[in-house]
């Protein structure tokens, strides 16, 4: 392989193509054109977004939306649109399509009309979040192999975190743009199953806001100047993450 060939390996470049099959990051190409086991999967994940592709190509009919009631108490609360946790296997894939419709037409069902803040590229903070998870499904592995220190430390930079392994064991990472910003996205394996966490030092929110549905909760939490979002399966123990998350996550900026 040459030189420039081995400027990415092939756990960065398995990411790298199944965030964008169409290979155009760099060194993608020069990757899998010397390395076989890479361009099978390149071919694979390329014949499945074909396949997505199709299966979005569909109407889909108007929705009506209920009236919600006031929220009390402290906190606030988004109810998510009901949806079944998501487990890495080829099947996972062909279901894709049918939780991305899902999640740009329904969306999040907002309680109250001051919860959370419209981001530019459009919807709250927490629409954001949801609306990310459906598109990376390929985040939620069950595994017991954690990333590379490489790989988790280029993406929580210096600059904009420190963190310690004792968050938990970290599965995935990578750097995922929400409300137009870089961010690092993390998934830690959770009791229950993968536990996604965003670091989203920019972004601020006044409280914290709890997101609810029937297989899946989490809570975006206000940390200094940013705030921190950690979903997870139903019945996973989330406040004990919360404590977890704020003892081991320190912002740079």
């Amino acid at each position: 392989m040459s030189a420039a060939g081995r400027n990415m390996n092939c756990e960065d470049y398995k990411q790298a193509i199944a965030a964008d099959p169409s290979e155009s990051f760099d060194g993608g190409a020069l990757h899998s054109a010397e390395c076989p086991s890479c361009n099978t999967v390149k071919a694979e994940m390329q014949a499945l977004d074909v396949r997505i592709a199709a299966a979005l190509a569909i109407d889909v009919p108007d929705l009506k939306m209920p009236e919600l009631p006031a929220l009390t108490g402290a906190d606030k609360v988004v109810d998510l649109a009901s949806r079944r946790p998501i487990r890495w296997t080829t099947p996972a894939w062909i279901g894709l399509a049918a939780s991305v419709v899902l999640a740009t037409v329904i969306g999040v069902r907002m309680t109250d009309t001051g919860m959370g803040h419209a981001g530019k590229e459009g919807g709250t903070l927490a629409e954001q979040i949801i609306a990310h998870l459906d598109y990376e499904p390929q985040a939620l592995k069950v595994t017991d192999v954690a990333v590379s220190d490489r790989r988790l430390y280029s993406v929580v930079r210096p600059a904009i975190a420190t963190l310690d392994r004792g968050i938990g064991l970290i599965t995935y990472a990578r750097s995922c743009e929400i409300n137009g910003k870089d961010i690092p996205h993390l998934v830690i394996q959770g009791k229950k199953g993968p536990v996604t966490i965003l670091l989203m030092p920019e972004e601020m929110i006044d409280m914290l806001i709890r997101l609810e549905g029937q297989s899946i909760e989490g809570v975006i939490l206000p940390i200094g100047n940013g705030s921190i979002a950690i979903i997870g399966e139903r019945g996973e123990q989330i406040d004990e993450l919360k404590t977890r998350v704020t003892e081991t996550v320190k912002w740079s900026i």
